[in-house]
């Protein structure tokens, strides 16, 4: 079935890559066709590493295809999920995250890479659409990489920053869904906004961002779960049904979903854990 620093974090754009642009322009132009083919099976086999939980190596590949393609906002907008998700899995679930984050020696080498790859992500999103403010993709592209930024503070780090961002992601999100209401990934996304503002927020400061409604966004993440669509869209569709579950403690419909990813990704080891861990319980 079918998500102080930023001095540093512009120093490590400068680290050496294996492939010049200059190269790979030079590749691009001689076979356009095969070199589109190629960044789109690397883009898969990216997007596969990612959920099968080998964050490390899917941001490696991500970069690789973004060095070749200095342009490509979805190997852009992968690679800060999977530099994410590795922060987040080196973190854990402390019950003092200023302090673990602090200690957390994994975390603060990652940070000023995310910085960085955010940053390039940014830039390009908001060219395109200085030249054409009607497109989709960079706009999508924009809200969602601004989303990594804010959810990697707010959910992971525990800070309540990057509200520049967030307005930002907000409204472009709602503008690509008033022009392309079926959407998924977009949806899924905006379905992100609701849930976290709703459930992360005091009703105070949820009401100054705009307001959340995780009903809404758990009901707009079961039908994108369902949807036709491409396998990788669904699979982010899909995860995000399942963390939802779990955040709200649903482990029976949890586990449905957790088994069902599983076929798909057998080589991601948290779905494994958590279905047999929670498959025993739910049996009892």
């Amino acid at each position: 079935m079918i998500t102080t620093f930023r001095a540093v974090a512009l120093s490590a754009l400068m680290v050496p890559v294996a492939v010049s642009q200059a190269t790979a322009q030079q590749t691009q132009d001689e076979r356009p066709g095969e070199s589109a083919a190629g960044q789109a099976s690397q883009l898969d086999a990216a997007h596969n590493l990612f959920y099968s939980g080998r964050y490390e190596a899917a941001a490696a590949l991500a970069l690789d295809i973004r060095t070749l393609e200095p342009g490509n906002l979805d190997a852009s907008e992968l690679r800060t999920s999977a530099l994410h998700f590795q922060i987040r899995r080196a973190l854990g679930e402390p019950k003092d995250r200023d302090k673990a984050w602090k200690a957390c020696s994994v975390c603060q080498e990652l940070m000023p890479v995310f910085l960085a790859e955010l940053a390039v992500g940014q830039t390009e999103a908001r060219a395109r659409l200085m030249r054409n403010p009607l497109d989709d993709e960079a706009q999508f592209f924009l809200g969602k990489i601004d989303l990594n930024y804010v959810w990697l503070q707010l959910a992971t780090i525990g800070r309540k920053t990057g509200w520049k961002e967030y307005w930002e992601a907000r409204r472009s999100l709602d503008a690509v869904l008033k022009r392309r209401p079926d959407h998924i990934r977009a949806r899924v996304a905006r379905a992100w906004i609701d849930y976290i503002v709703d459930t992360k927020l005091p009703f105070g400061t949820a009401w100054l961002v705009g307001g959340g409604d995780k009903k809404r966004g758990l009901s707009v993440v079961r039908e994108a779960a369902v949807a036709d669509a491409e396998r990788y869209v669904q699979a982010e569709a899909m995860f995000a049904l399942w963390d939802m579950q779990v955040r709200e403690k649903n482990f029976p419909e949890a586990v449905v979903t957790a088994r069902a990813l599983s076929e798909d990704f057998p080589d991601n080891v948290d779905l494994v854990k958590f279905v047999a861990t929670h498959d025993r319980q739910t049996s009892r």
